[in-house]
Parts: structure tokens; C-alpha cells; sequence
């Protein structure tokens, strides 16, 4: 493998969970604007709409191997398209998002895991002190340099409901890679188009339940734009480089990514939002890194054989 693909898998990682750090400060900004399944339903939705011009012909060409791939297709659409968001933006509604972050903590463990399980592919040792450098790195933004908060943290129904999306995730990461012999003949963006063409259906009757109980989903330009972002930037655009880097990379190192989410997060907010970055964030900024660099950069045998 070339190094320039294995740097552009880098980079469609850091890609992809930048514009998830800002669909976090989407959703938390209109959590009390946009009810859950609605966003997850129009943000699908949106993004097939844009999609499906540049990905029907090729899905027509490529149908052969949409039918190999058949019920694996399916379930991959299940636990990427219409499974971790909506998971996400349901436990927003009842739990606090330091909660959120400390459970989606367990994203690259659960990979891990499921990478040995389903893939034979226990990670190195290094990879595991790395994921805990960057475990210690994560507590030090969620506690903000004071480590009673974690004592002082209550859990709920939402986190439940979190936990179950840190599942989905890790399961739809490992599979892509599990099943990459069957997707491979499809062109990636066709395969993403195939996703939410089978995953916009899934979430149609979560939508219709959230209509009947009376939530409503109101057109303002602020709203309307904050679906177009998630659409575009952490549907599209997130979706290719996530997939892309699982590819390349294997399932546990691109879970490692996930760590970044919240340093990401902090920079948006002070960029956007104007929030001072403290002597914490750069702290536990900077053990993230390491450990990143610790799980993912090649060993020297590894170098000598390149």
C-alpha cells in the first residue's frame, strides 16, 4: 500500500470527525428546535436527494455486485445510516452532552474488541497504550482539569441509549472492513449512495411515531441550515472519508479518530462560538495526539519493509 493512500486515508479521518465535531455543535444547538428522528430523517433524506444524480448510473453498472453484496448492504445501512445517529441525537434529548463524550469514549475499545471477535485483528500492544494515553487525554477535556466531576456524574435512560450508539458504530466500522471483498467492486460514492438508499426507509417509521406524537419540525432558515450542514458535511462528505480510511487503515486504527472529536470540538467553539481555550484543553489535547501517534504511526519494521 502506497504511502500517499494511507496519508489520504489519514486525512479523510480527520475530515470525517471534524465535521462531526460540528454536527455536535449542531445538535446541541438545536436540540430544542429540531426533534431527534426529524434531523436524522431529513439529514438522510437531504443528502440521497444530492447523492442520487452522480450515483444512479453507477449503481446501474455496478448491479451485479449490489446483488452479491445483497443482505450485507442492509445491515450495514441499519447500523451506519439509520442506527448511530439516530441513537445520538434520542439520548441528547435526555442526557447532558460531558455525558455523550464520556460514553462515546468506548468507540475504538468496542472496535478493538470487534475487530479481534469478527476480524482475527487484535491490535499491537503499543495500540492499546496508545488508546490509553488518549482514554487519559479525553478525561482531562471532559473534567476540565478537575477530576471530581467524574464522581459527581449522574447517568441515565440517555446514556443507555448512548451506549447502544457506541455499539452500532463499532459494529457498522468492523463490518466495513469484515465485508470489504463485497463492497470493493462498488465505486465508494455509489456504495454510500446504496447506504442511504436502504437506510432512509429504516428511519421513515421512527419519523412518522415522532409526528404522531405532536413534535413538529419548523422551517426557519436556521433550522433548514443546520439540516443542510449535516447533510453535506457529516453525511457526504464525513461518510466518504470515514469509509475510505476503515478501508485502508483497518477498523481499529481509524476508531482511534474518535478521540479527537472533542479537542475538534473545543477549537469549533472557539472559532465559531468564541469560548476561551484553556490551559486544559491544550493539555488534554496534546496527550490525545500522543496517543494517537503512539497506536497508529508504523513500527520500525514496518518502516523497513515500505
Amino acid at each position: 500500500m502506497g504511502k500517499p493512500s494511507r496519508q489520504l486515508a489519514i486525512a479523510g479521518v480527520l475530515v470525517a470527525v471534524l465535521c462531526w465535531a460540528g454536527n455536535a455543535l449542531v445538535a446541541r444547538a438545536f436540540a430544542g428546535e429540531i426533534p431527534p428522528f426529524a434531523l436524522a430523517f431529513w439529514r438522510w433524506s437531504l443528502a440521497l436527494i444530492l447523492i442520487l444524480p452522480f450515483v444512479a448510473l453507477p449503481l446501474w453498472r455496478h448491479r451485479a455486485a449490489v446483488r452479491h453484496a445483497s443482505w450485507r448492504l442492509v445491515v450495514i445501512a441499519a447500523f451506519g445510516i439509520a442506527g448511530y445517529n439516530t441513537f445520538l441525537y434520542s439520548a441528547a434529548q435526555t442526557t447532558a452532552a460531558i455525558n455523550i463524550t464520556l460514553v462515546n469514549t468506548c468507540i475504538p475499545l468496542m472496535t478493538f474488541i470487534f475487530a479481534g471477535l469478527l476480524l482475527g485483528a487484535w491490535p499491537a500492544r503499543r495500540a492499546w497504550w496508545g488508546m490509553a494515553l488518549a482514554v487519559l487525554g479525553l478525561l482531562v477535556l471532559i473534567c476540565r482539569g478537575d477530576w471530581q466531576t467524574v464522581a459527581r456524574m449522574e447517568f441515565n435512560r440517555g446514556d443507555l441509549i448512548m451506549l447502544l450508539a457506541v455499539l452500532d458504530w463499532a459494529l457498522y466500522t468492523v463490518l466495513l472492513r469484515r465485508w470489504a471483498a463485497y463492497l470493493a467492486p462498488i465505486p465508494p460514492l455509489a456504495l454510500l449512495g446504496m447506504f442511504m438508499l436502504l437506510g432512509v426507509p429504516m428511519i421513515l417509521p421512527l419519523y412518522l411515531y415522532e409526528l404522531s406524537t405532536g413534535a413538529q419540525l419548523l422551517a426557519t432558515p436556521a433550522n433548514l441550515a443546520a439540516i443542510a450542514y449535516t447533510a453535506v458535511f457529516a453525511s457526504l462528505v464525513a461518510y466518504l472519508g470515514w469509509n475510505n480510511g476503515v478501508k485502508v487503515l483497518g477498523a481499529s486504527t481509524a476508531a482511534m479518530g474518535n478521540y479527537l472529536m472533542p479537542v475538534f470540538t473545543a477549537i469549533l467553539g472557539w472559532i465559531l462560538l468564541g469560548e476561551a481555550l484553556q490551559l486544559f484543553h491544550w493539555f488534554g489535547g496534546a496527550m490525545i495526539f500522543a496517543g494517537l501517534l503512539l497506536a497508529t504511526l508504523p513500527s520500525r519494521s514496518q518502516r523497513a519493509a515500505a
